[in-house]
């Protein structure tokens, strides 16, 4: 059995905390379990999505964004309601961004193709470094990682409160080519990746702890979470350098 430092992730659905409670029975937590219903909710989500890529009605993207955000709060406190809990989270997720991927795909023809085989680039390459052994997760690296997690959460927050007074922080701008702007984008995407490696480890040690079978969803909905987040900001890179041309 490996050593994991289970310090903490910028994933807030996986926390040093998520395995605490798990015990060993028959039926029990594996990574090849999770894998499988990690595939499932991606299968689930791009079929939801591949349903909104077009022109849908903005009321039901904005219920999907909502019921998403709900069910996802739910999974967390609730984690063993996960086998029920993480499909609905993903096909709500999938319309939600299948219509954002539309009206980035308005602006620059092409950008949502770049956008989904970078993402799955970015997932298997750092697959194979971390179980290569050429990522280490130790404890300074997730905790580096959460301090800078954490900073983006509170320029995301900032940005949302000033939604509200009909303004928006330049660098979150989708139009805004300048070297910070871009800079920051490429920053976000750099930590939104580098939280894969702490959600591979966390469902190793989940596995190796024998967390119960109901956790495999949990792990998937983990890894949904981070994979969501790093496609929308790849998104917004990939605008940001078009919008030089």
């Amino acid at each position: 059995m490996s050593s994991h430092l289970s310090l903490r992730s910028g994933n807030p659905a996986l926390t040093k905390n998520t395995f605490a409670k798990s015990t060993i029975s028959s039926e029990s937590m594996t990574i090849n379990g999770t894998v499988d219903k990690t595939a499932i909710s991606l299968v689930l989500l791009i079929a939801s999505g591949y349903y909104t890529f077009g022109d849908v009605s903005p009321g039901l993207l904005i219920f999907c964004g909502i019921a998403g955000f709900i069910t996802a709060i739910i999974t967390i406190f609730k984690k063993e309601w996960s086998p029920i809990t993480v499909p609905i989270y993903a096909i709500l997720e999938g319309g939600l961004l299948g219509g954002v991927s539309f009206m980035y795909n308005s602006f620059y023809d092409g950008i949502v193709t770049n956008a989904i085989f970078i993402t799955i680039g970015i997932l298997f390459s750092l697959l194979t470094a971390y179980r290569s052994g050429w990522i280490k997760p130790t404890e300074n690296f997730k905790l580096g990682l959460f301090a800078a997690t954490g900073g983006i959460v509170i320029v995301y927050i900032i940005n949302f409160i000033m939604g509200f007074f009909g303004s928006e922080m330049g660098i979150m701008k989708i139009d805004n080519a300048s070297p910070l702007s871009i800079g920051f984008s490429l920053v976000v995407v750099i930590i939104a990746s580098l939280n894969l490696v702490i959600d591979f480890d966390f469902i190793e040690e989940g596995a190796e702890k024998g967390a119960p079978k109901y956790m495999e969803w949990y792990g998937a909905f983990g890894l949904l979470v981070t994979l969501i987040w790093l496609y929308l900001e790849i998104l917004r890179l990939l605008a940001k350098l078009n919008s030089r041309r």
